[in-house]
């Protein structure tokens, strides 16, 4: 057999080989990589290509990943996430995908079964967590460019909810690991939050609040009554299974009234869903109101409040928040500050975020300052109700501000009440018209009253921004279904794991940070100026604890007149709805003349000192709820102040507090010590996995200083994000003021985002 030798070859070249030094990327198991492209180029500004990167553009079944061909300068300071790198996008966190063409700049937003009949020169990815990423691909090759953009499309458009990525990987990681399982269950692998999918949880939460008037009741067991409400539901002792059954037949999807919250004077927070039967509606609302009534100690009569009637639906929410998403990433930023803030205004974003705190304040007014039980009614009680009965018991009970009491806050009003994150997020994409930020709105009004109230709440502003970020994550129950029986029940079927499995196993909650972060960037979450239970208060230079009596809470406001007692609109307490919370209050707190009763307990309470570990009332003036720049303008690069904003507060304050543990953890040995011993302190304090802050303390040998990633996005990086012009910073007066300048990011000329 013939066999020829190799040639010599005639050519030697004495330059290096090429290279393309790609740092790794992070592949989860069952992770596939779909598609790529090399040599693409991601755009960070517009009017030039300095600064660029080029790399490798990926797509899997999970993201969208670039890869740089140099590899990023490594930040100390910054939020690393575990599941997903610094240039990922998860797929579901994809709102468009747009294609430009080079020849006529036409551009086509891309969905799962589109065809793409052009090269695409450039990719625009608009994120739901308000970033732009640009790419382009003038080196790429024109078919591979084509093909990693229509696999970004289909991949980010799933026809069904089993398709997401997910699923598949929480489905392999309990058949992975079911040789672990003790008795057919594991442990719940350090989550501390209660789920509230057993009596446990809700007898606990019973006896918390003191409601010894209420019962656990397990009529819904299997769901056989309502699919949308959990397993175990609380109502009053006074009412049999019996009733409860009877009573749900009159009732959207079976859904009797929830009992939330007890107050301490007895008096209750209750849900309720519209009628499905109107001409027997009043008989049977008047028997449960009749039961809440009994559950009183003082046998007082309830009273309605309709949130249909009162606050804006989930549509005027959606469109508000495109307004304000618009301006805030989308629209080229020409005009004047004053113009700038009054389209702010004009998406009416913040006037709703001012008409849920004042809502949500009038029903603590009842609760608290009337001491009659409260019924929010929406008619499917499963979205405007989730976000006032929230923002009650957290203006209410300081237990829900601390970080672990927030969560089951979260939990047991938003997921466990079944509020339709899958709908309202959109994760498949198929109906626009079901999307609704109202979790974002939610978390918008309690960043409202962190910033008036700091020292109130154990958790920081980048717990609420990354809360909000893992909506668009697919691996955790909390966001992914739009009922608990969803979750436990249909993702169990169809990964053929046993109905008595604990869903809390098989698809984690987002509580359990591990998956997301380390625990040192957890500590990012610890508020370092929270005041705990008990604690003084100085005021004048003395330090105080405040004793409030149940008077002496006030503010001016009269109650709206969609309040119903018993069913019945009220005579007494009128105003209109878009009033001012505080709109009669004066400067010296000085009475005033023909004042209601509600005017004179919102106006009390302004008069003293705030109790942080009591009742907080929100001011809701427009000069007091500002837009929430963290979370809406932390991906803008003109908008970032380097070595300023609240981080710089945050990172003082964090090393203060460092300092005084150090401090304690010292003393803490020389009192343990033995008389004759002598005792050696550790000098660097509690070991850096037991440390509660971010930042360290200075030694005393070495000089303060800032970290150079502190700027206002932290613990975000801007970096990366399209921008329209090549300036970093802005006045720091502008900003501080609320102005934001020279606003980036492409537009796109006939589509609206």
């Amino acid at each position: 057999m013939f066999s020829a030798k190799p040639m010599k070859p005639t050519f030697r070249s004495y330059l290096p080989p090429p290279q393309v030094c790609l740092y790794s990327v992070i592949i989860l198991e069952r992770e596939i990589v779909v598609n790529e492209a090399n040599f693409v180029r991601k755009c960070i500004s517009t009017d030039s290509s300095q600064g660029d990167l080029w790399g490798r553009l990926i797509c899997t079944n999970f993201k969208v990943s670039f890869i740089p061909q140099d590899p990023p300068p490594k930040q100390k300071s910054q939020l690393s996430h575990l599941l997903l790198g610094q240039h990922d996008i998860s797929l579901t966190c994809l709102e468009q995908v747009v294609t430009v063409n080079d020849t006529r700049g036409k551009r086509k937003v891309l969905g799962s079964n589109k065809k793409l009949k052009f090269n695409p020169a450039e990719l625009i990815l608009y994120c739901k967590d308000l970033r732009v990423i640009r790419f382009c691909f003038d080196e790429a090759g024109p078919e591979s460019a084509k093909k990693v953009c229509l696999a970004i499309a289909h991949y980010s458009h799933p026809a069904d909810l089993n398709l997401l990525f997910g699923f598949e990987y929480q489905g392999l990681r309990y058949h992975h690991y079911k040789g672990d399982l003790v008795n057919g269950s594991t442990p719940r692998g350090g989550i501390q939050t209660p789920i509230f999918d057993c009596p446990s949880d809700w007898d606990r939460e019973i006896k918390r609040t003191g409601a010894s008037e209420w019962r656990v009741c397990s009529i819904n067991q299997k769901y056989i009554i309502s699919e949308s409400l959990p397993e175990y539901i609380v109502v009053p002792v006074s009412l049999t299974d019996q009733d409860v059954k009877s009573y749900s037949l009159s009732f959207n999807d079976g859904r009797v009234p929830l009992w939330c919250w007890n107050h301490r004077n007895g008096s209750a927070l209750v849900r309720m869903a519209g009628s499905t039967e109107p001409l027997n509606q009043r008989k049977t609302e008047q028997k449960i109101f009749t039961a809440i009534t009994k559950s009183h100690p003082q046998r007082r009569e309830v009273t309605v409040s309709d949130l249909d009637k009162a606050l804006p639906n989930i549509q005027d929410i959606q469109s508000a928040f495109v307004k304000a998403r618009q301006i805030c990433t989308l629209d080229p930023f020409e005009e004047s500050e004053e113009r700038w803030l009054s389209s702010i205004e004009n998406s009416r974003w913040l006037e709703y975020v001012r008409m849920f705190l004042k809502f949500s304040a009038e029903v603590v007014y009842s609760l608290d300052g009337k001491n009659v039980s409260v019924i929010l009614l929406e008619e499917e009680d499963r979205d405007l109700n989730c976000v006032v009965s929230s923002l009650v018991q957290l203006m209410l009970d300081p237990h829900f501000r601390s970080l672990n009491g927030f969560q089951s806050l979260v939990q047991k009003e938003w997921v466990m009440a079944g509020h339709r994150f899958l709908d309202r997020c959109n994760h498949l994409k198929k109906n626009e018209n079901k999307e609704s930020p109202l979790f974002t709105l939610f978390l918008d009004c309690v960043w409202q009253m962190t910033n008036q109230y700091p020292a109130a709440f154990e958790f920081t502003e980048a717990y609420l921004t990354v809360l909000s970020d893992s909506m668009w994550i697919p691996f955790f129950s909390t966001f992914l279904f739009n009922s608990s029986k969803q979750c436990s029940q249909d993702f169990a079927k169809n990964k053929a794991i046993p109905p008595t499995e604990d869903h809390t196993v098989i698809f984690p909650p987002v509580w359990k940070w591990s998956q997301q972060f380390s625990s040192r960037d957890q500590t990012l979450f610890n508020n370092p100026m929270y005041v705990g239970k008990g604690a003084a208060c100085v005021q004048n230079g003395e330090v105080k604890s405040f004793q409030r009596s149940k008077k002496a809470f006030s503010s001016t406001v009269r109650i709206s007149s969609t309040s119903q007692r018993n069913g019945l609109k009220g005579e007494e307490d009128t105003l209109q709805r878009r009033g001012s919370l505080i709109s009669g209050l004066r400067g010296d707190f000085s009475p005033v003349k023909d004042e209601s009763p509600a005017e004179r307990f919102f106006r009390d309470w302004f008069s003293h000192p705030a109790d942080l570990q009591g009742v907080l009332i929100p001011l809701v003036l427009p000069s007091h709820v500002v837009l929430w720049k963290l979370f809406f303008l932390r991906w803008v690069l003109e908008a970032c102040i380097p070595k300023g904003g609240p981080a710089t507060v945050y990172h003082k304050v964090s090393q203060l507090v460092d300092e005084i543990d150090t401090l304690q953890s010292k003393l803490r040995q020389y009192k343990g010590a033995s008389p004759h011993s002598t005792p050696v302190p550790s000098p660097s304090g509690p070991p850096p996995g037991q440390r509660r802050m971010y930042f360290k303390a200075s030694s005393a040998d070495e000089p303060p200083t800032s970290p150079n990633v502190l700027n206002s996005s932290f613990p975000f990086n801007p970096v990366g994000n399209l921008c329209r012009r090549g300036v970093q910073g802005t006045p720091i007066s502008k900003f501080l003021n609320g102005a934001k300048t020279w606003l980036s990011t492409e537009t796109l000329a006939n589509d609206t985002f």
